[in-house]
C-alpha cells in the first residue's frame, strides 16, 4: 500500500532560514508563492518585465527579478516555467548560479527524465506536483483545505532531499489533502500517457467522431453537440466526484445498460493495443524526440492541426451554442 504523507508526518524546518525562488509566475507558479509566503517561507519571484504575470506578481506584493538574480538569492530554484523554455533557462540563467547546498525543484518531470537538464552532482532535484491547477491550490489553501500532491527525488546530494520535498509539499498546503511519492520518470510516463490517450487524445476525438457519426445521419448539429460534446461535463463530474460506479449508480439504467453493452465496442481490445503502442513511444523517448524535434522546426505540424482541428464543424456549432449558455462565462 503506497504510504500516504499527512500534516502530521511532516515539518517545514527543513524550509526555515531558506530563500525559495519560483521561476515563472503563472497560474502554478503564483500559486506556489502566495501559498510559501503564507506558510512563512521567503520567496522571490522571477518573471519577464513587462508581461501579465510580472504586473501580477507586483500587484501580489512581490518585486519579480530576472532568473539569473533570483537563482543566485536562492537556495531553493523551483522551476514552474512551460516546459518548452525550462531548458533555455535553466543552461543561461539557473545553471551558472548553482552551488553546493542548493537545491532545484520541479513540478512536472519531462526536462529532467528526457535528459533536457542535466543538473551537476552536487544539488539536490526534487519534485512537487499538486495534481490540480493552480488556481484550485490557491483557493484550498485559503480554504485551509489543500490539493493532493506527488513528490519524487532524482537526486540527493545533501541526504535531505526527500524531507525538503515534503516541506515545501506541506508548504503549499499538499499535506492537508495527502501527498504521495513517485519518481520523476513513472510521473513524466503517466502523464505524458493519460494527455494523449484519455484526457486530451482520446476524448476530443471521441467526441469529434461521435459527432461526426450523427451530423452524416442526417441529425441536427446543434442536437450532435449537445450529445456528445456538452452532456460530457456532466458525466465528467460525476466521475471526478464519485468514481466511474457511482456515475453508473447516478445516471439513469438505460444509460447504465448502453454502457456495459456498447461502451466495449467502442474502446475495444484492439484500441488497447494502440494505448500499448503510444505508451512504448512515450518510455522509449520517442515522443520526447518528436516534440523537441517539432519545437525546433517552429511546431509545424502543432500549427496545422490547430488550424485544421479549429475549422471542424463542432467548433462553429459550439460557439454559438454557447453563447446561449450565460453560465459558462
Amino acid at each position: 500500500m503506497t504510504k500516504v504523507y499527512y500534516c502530521k508526518d511532516v515539518t517545514t524546518d527543513v524550509l526555515k532560514g531558506k530563500t525559495v525562488a519560483i521561476v515563472g509566475y503563472g497560474a502554478q507558479g503564483r500559486a506556489h508563492a502566495l501559498n510559501l509566503r503564507d506558510s512563512k517561507v521567503k520567496v522571490v519571484i522571477a518573471e519577464l518585465e513587462k508581461s501579465v504575470n510580472y504586473k501580477q506578481a507586483v500587484k501580489d506584493g512581490f518585486k519579480p527579478m530576472s532568473a539569473f538574480a533570483a537563482a543566485k538569492a536562492a537556495d531553493v530554484i523551483h522551476i514552474l516555467t512551460e516546459d518548452l523554455v525550462q531548458a533555455k533557462v535553466y543552461k543561461n540563467e539557473i545553471e551558472p548560479n548553482l552551488k553546493k547546498g542548493k537545491a532545484i525543484g520541479f513540478s512536472h518531470g519531462f526536462n529532467i527524465h528526457f535528459h533536457q537538464i542535466v543538473p551537476p552532482p552536487f544539488v539536490d532535484v526534487y519534485m512537487v506536483a499538486p495534481k490540480g491547477p493552480g488556481t484550485l491550490v490557491r483557493d484550498m489553501y485559503e480554504q485551509k483545505k489543500g490539493v493532493p500532491c506527488l513528490i519524487a527525488v532524482y537526486q540527493d546530494a545533501s541526504n535531505k532531499a526527500k524531507k525538503l520535498a515534503l516541506s515545501y509539499a506541506k508548504a503549499i498546503g499538499g499535506t492537508k489533502a495527502g501527498v504521495l511519492e513517485t519518481t520523476f520518470k513513472e510521473e513524466t510516463e503517466t502523464d505524458l500517457f493519460g494527455e494523449q490517450v484519455v484526457l486530451c487524445g482520446g476524448v476530443s476525438k471521441l467526441v469529434q467522431r461521435g459527432f461526426e457519426t450523427l451530423v452524416e445521419a442526417g441529425y441536427q448539429p446543434e442536437i450532435a453537440y449537445f450529445e456528445c460534446l456538452h452532456e460530457l461535463k456532466l458525466i465528467t463530474d460525476l466521475i471526478y466526484a464519485k468514481g466511474i460506479s457511482g456515475m453508473r449508480y447516478v445516471v439513469s439504467d438505460t444509460a447504465e445498460y448502453g454502457d456495459f453493452s456498447r461502451g466495449k465496442r467502442i474502446v475495444n481490445d484492439d484500441t488497447k493495443k494502440e494505448m500499448k503502442k503510444i505508451l512504448g513511444e512515450i518510455q522509449s523517448g520517442e515522443f520526447a524526440r518528436e516534440w523537441i524535434l517539432e519545437n525546433q522546426a517552429g511546431m509545424p505540424v502543432l500549427k496545422a492541426a490547430r488550424k485544421e482541428e479549429g475549422e471542424h464543424i463542432i467548433e462553429k456549432v459550439g460557439a454559438k451554442l454557447r453563447k446561449m449558455m450565460s453560465w459558462i462565462k
